[in-house]
């Protein structure tokens, strides 16, 4: 199978991951992309060879849920990314445009702004806030390579968030005409306004009374909602942060049927409940919120990862600095203001080490799971494939290469994110990121990193590609 009469590196010893098997193999590689993969002694020799004996080798891991134009920026996030084994991120551009910025402009700016902080490789979304004239410059954004959307549903009391159901259609008949994708943060906004403010009013404004804000079936009627929506516009349509068994089974049923509906899931609610709202306030304060601690969805969630109905895991990494968080120990909804008390918790640096311990390790997924939820199928959904996402000739070399044996525990002391606290703090998990590979350059090796801030590549995506489904077991 030798293909070239030499080649840059080749990683042998490991045992390489692809998203459907675990073969026994080596990988070849030239210059920035994957040259071959099959037995060493069939390869052509190489310039330097990595030794990955009792290890896993990994497509490079993709984060799609990331937000970095707050707290962290995205050299911060690029290097805490770095560090957690990831070699790519999709974050989502501008929440506000500045001034009379168009999103064409906006796309060419946050080019430059990558190229020279990112250590790792970045694609793109973009937020598509409550101003309808935004559309105009929207087909010119796609030709610049961002082919994927985000509107929110829910979000009244932020300004410019929460998008009516008209323009909801208008911009998905141009995604889809477009070639893209568009997502949709899933929860009733008005039913969500009205229960916030009746709790304000009671004088329920604990962190604890926040949750009961955000019922289940709010996401379950806006997850229908979306999916009406998507079917009569004809676009393929990407619901973010799914937290609830109600909004599974919507899900499931649209999938069904053949309509190009896909969903994600975090760490957080597969793993946390609403009873850290007591121990942690308003650090633990995300939308949609932590689940019922007794309740089905966490094992809901669970399945419909086993079973294919969940395409992938993202961290929804979006840290805000304590202090503008603590006021919610006061007012879990507003500060004294009356400005909404920040969503979000960090997660970049937990997101990969937490779905190898929980779901490889402890609930016995494959490792090869891992693979397709956090590579391929990103790829594949946000128009990456097979550039990334896979370990195949032609692809870009990104690689992970995973030490199974190491334990250790997570502590935001040994995180890079300036958020300074994580919800997992004191969480025992496997397996630790030996060694990454960015197109062919070593990225990170045992801890340290070798690239600096610009290695990174802005990449031009393409439309969405059906995910990989089916049952892994």
């Amino acid at each position: 199978m030798a293909v070239d009469t030499h080649v840059d590196t080749i990683v042998r010893g490991g045992k390489v991951v692809t998203s459907s098997q675990v073969i026994d193999a080596a990988v070849a590689i030239t210059g920035e992309k994957i040259a071959a993969i099959g037995p060493e002694h069939l390869l052509p020799p190489a310039d330097r060879y990595i030794d990955a004996k009792g290890k896993f080798v990994l497509p490079g891991l993709i984060d799609s849920h990331v937000h970095l134009d707050g707290h962290d920026d995205y050299a911060l996030g690029a290097r805490a990314a770095a560090h957690a084994g990831l070699t790519t991120l999709v974050p989502f551009g501008n929440y506000a445009l500045e001034g009379d910025e168009t999103l064409e402009q906006a796309v060419r700016r946050i080019q430059d702004e990558v190229g020279t902080a990112a250590l790792v490789d970045f694609g793109f979304h973009f937020i598509l806030q409550n101003r309808p004239s935004i559309l105009a410059s929207l087909p010119q954004a796609m030709e610049l390579g961002v082919k994927s959307f985000k509107m929110f549903m829910t979000y009244k009391k932020r300004p410019g968030r929460m998008c009516d159901d008209d323009y909801i259609c208008e911009a998905m008949d141009m995604v889809a005409k477009g070639g893209g994708v568009l997502q949709l943060h899933c929860e009733s906004g008005n039913i969500i306004e009205y229960l916030e403010n009746k709790l304000m009013a009671e004088g329920h404004t604990h962190p604890t009374d926040f949750p009961t804000a955000c019922p289940d079936w709010a996401e379950e009627e806006a997850i229908n909602r979306a999916i009406k929506m998507g079917a009569a516009t004809g676009c393929p349509t990407y619901v973010v942060h799914l937290s609830t068994q109600l909004g599974l089974e919507r899900i499931k049923q649209a999938q069904a049927t053949g309509q190009k509906i896909w969903t994600e899931t975090c760490p957080q609610y597969l793993l946390l409940s609403d009873a850290e709202m007591a121990k942690f306030g308003p650090l633990a304060k995300i939308g949609p919120p932590l689940r019922p601690e007794d309740g089905p969805d966490r094992n809901a969630l669970w399945s419909g990862l086993r079973q294919g109905q969940i395409s992938l895991v993202g961290s929804d990494h979006s840290p805000h600095p304590e202090e503008l968080k603590k006021p919610g120990w006061d007012n879990i909804f507003v500060d004294s203001t009356g400005a909404s008390v920040p969503f979000g918790s960090p997660g970049i640096e937990t997101v990969a080490p937490l779905m190898y311990s929980e779901g490889v390790v402890k609930r016995g997924f494959p490792i090869w799971w891992l693979a397709r939820v956090m590579s391929e199928n990103p790829a594949r959904i946000f128009g990456l494939y097979p550039r990334k996402g896979v370990i195949q000739a032609g692809s870009d070399a990104d690689l992970l290469i995973l030490d199974p044996g190491a334990d250790r525990v997570v502590t935001a002391k040994d995180h890079h994110s300036n958020a300074g606290y994580t919800l997992f703090e004191g969480w025992k998990v496997s397996g630790r990121p030996w060694m990454t590979l960015l197109r062919g350059q070593v990225l990170l090796n045992q801890g340290q990193l070798e690239q600096k801030p610009g290695y990174g590549k802005f990449l031009a995506c393409e439309g969405p590609t059906t995910p990989l489904g089916g049952p892994v077991d």
